[in-house]
């Protein structure tokens, strides 16, 4: 099988490890199934597709909603190489799935609309499909209604055209979209588990992802949840997309 391609964004070593192990967990994947480039640390190299099954691009510390003159000359770069290759992801209808901040990057690419209007305080939520979504390669495989872990400053406000919505909630009414037949994103986190997510919240603790008063209610939510379906989305990924 070709490897999937995980573009990460975290400069923290220990989220950015934690994030890589969760993808290839959910996956069921090999270290060398999952060929991981840290854009926050370098220039993205040439990127061939035809090289890989798919590409991933997961969350971080960024906000692509962020006003312009707020970013940093690194989240510029990043977010200017993505864009590039973004062109490429979806002239070609070519795999790829965005979470978080990957949802971000591709709602603005496709001039949809990301603020701060749903944000989401760290920790479990309930998500339910669509009838869309229902009859999906993908969450056709997982249960109608499901628990998932978020946490974000920034969500999907206008769907970009002619994007199918797959998922939605409560606080966050676009949880999940799909552009075109391959091409998906998700505000939730299909790689977290209970562990990875308390990771989470000890790395970026100050970050404004909750209150701090509130730390031992998010903790208590985590360890009240049942997390399970979300890693289905990226196990059924890799086994609809793993190409030799």
């Amino acid at each position: 099988m070709k490897p999937f391609l995980l573009l990460a964004t975290r400069s923290e070593d220990e989220a950015a490890d934690d994030e890589y192990a969760g993808f290839l967990a959910a996956g069921g994947l090999l270290p060398e199934q999952l060929h991981r480039v840290r854009l926050e640390a370098a220039p993205m190299p040439p990127i061939t597709l035809a090289d890989y099954s798919g590409v991933i691009v997961g969350g971080s510390p960024f906000n692509a909603s962020d006003a312009d003159e707020t970013k940093s000359a690194v989240q510029h770069r990043v977010e200017g190489e993505l864009a590039g290759l973004l062109d490429d992801v979806v002239a070609q209808d070519f795999p790829f799935l965005g979470a978080c901040y990957g949802i971000g990057l591709l709602t603005s690419y496709l001039d949809g609309v990301v603020d701060d209007t749903w944000s989401e305080v760290a920790g479990p939520i309930v998500v339910s499909l669509t009838p869309e979504g229902s009859a999906d390669q993908l969450f056709g495989r997982i249960t109608p209604t499901f628990e998932a872990f978020v946490g974000h400053k920034e969500a999907c406000t206008v769907l970009p055209t002619g994007a199918m919505l797959l998922a939605t909630g409560e606080d966050c009414p676009v949880q999940a979209f799909r552009i075109g037949r391959n091409v998906y994103a998700t505000q939730f986190h299909p790689e977290l588990t209970q562990a990875g997510i308390l990771t989470r919240l000890r790395v970026y603790h100050d970050n404004g992802y909750f209150e701090p008063d509130a730390y031992d209610e998010v903790i208590a939510a985590i360890d009240a949840s049942t997390v399970t379906e979300p890693a289905t989305i990226m196990k059924a990924f890799v086994e609809r997309f793993g190409t030799a």
